[in-house]
């Protein structure tokens, strides 16, 4: 029972508690409460590098590290795109991460289109929906040290996120190497999310929706905030997990769940601060 309960436990939590810390911290960077993990176009990268390696019947381990190496690809395509751009710096990148991503995407769909309908298709489009379903030991032993180590180093960062809130040039008047916190920040939250998306498949919402709840209990301090939002997040994809697999007969992929319950609750959030406004 442990071997095979024990793993999807760990895996849900250090996955919820990635993505809610990669989203509180993307939000602080682009001084956005509408950003959300993917902003840079990883999510659609990673989504592309395991469809690519599913095309190519590559086995679950090269699936993952090909997911893991698109993620990481389509954000240093952002920062090519985004370097030597003038203006706002992060207005760039926002801008280059969608056209990233939008370049991935179209060659997700392209391999969707290509793939062999009976059997290639159907695991790419559930891969896509995100799961736990398959998780093992081994996924956990090798997702967990990079998680781990994206998460400390964020927590270490929050002081900087605190002063990028700020502005840029309000950052570097208080003494903020902003290049060089920008690049850290960037680079620990695109390997926490590409790490989850190589593991677990795409699983949306938790980024955008567990900062706001962490912020509502912790404040805007970053060096609360995200601890706040990765032991909220943990808790979250946890009990998501478990209704996904009690919810029905065949077990519903985690994409969809986080959708269902996110989408209306971040209304329900933006409806909230219009009345206190």
């Amino acid at each position: 029972m442990l071997r095979v309960r024990l793993p999807r436990v760990v895996a849900a939590a250090a996955i919820g508690a990635a993505l809610a810390a990669a989203g509180a911290a993307y939000q602080g960077l682009f001084r956005n409460p509408l950003v959300s993990p993917d902003v840079l176009g990883v999510s659609a990268g990673s989504g592309f590098g395991a469809a690519l390696g599913i095309f190519a019947g590559l086995g679950s381990l090269l699936v993952a590290a090909a997911s893991f190496v698109g993620g990481v690809l389509c954000v240093l395509l952002v920062g090519l795109f985004a370097w030597g751009q003038r203006g706002e710096r992060s207005l760039a990148l926002v801008l280059s991460g969608i056209v990233a991503g939008s370049l991935f995407s179209s060659g997700t769909s392209f391999l969707k289109l290509i793939a062999d309908p009976q059997n290639v298709l159907p695991a790419i489009t559930y891969w896509l929906m995100g799961s736990l379903s398959g998780i093992k030991t081994a996924d956990v032993l090798v997702a967990a040290p990079l998680l781990a180590a994206a998460l400390i180093l964020l927590w270490l960062l929050g002081w900087q996120l605190n002063l990028l809130t700020l502005g840029e040039d309000e950052a570097r008047t208080l003494g903020s190497n902003v290049t060089l916190a920008r690049a850290v920040v960037i680079a620990a939250a695109t390997l926490a999310t590409a790490v989850c998306v190589a593991v677990s498949g795409l699983i949306g919402w938790v980024g955008l929706i567990v900062p706001h709840l962490a912020r509502k209990l912790a404040g805007s301090d970053y060096r609360r905030l995200l601890p706040a939002a990765m032991l909220i997040g943990a808790a979250f994809l946890m009990v998501v997990d478990d209704v996904a697999r009690l919810l029905s007969t065949a077990e519903i992929p985690l994409g969809i769940l986080t959708s269902f319950i996110g989408a209306p609750f971040f209304l329900y959030l933006m409806r909230r601060e219009r009345s206190l406004a």
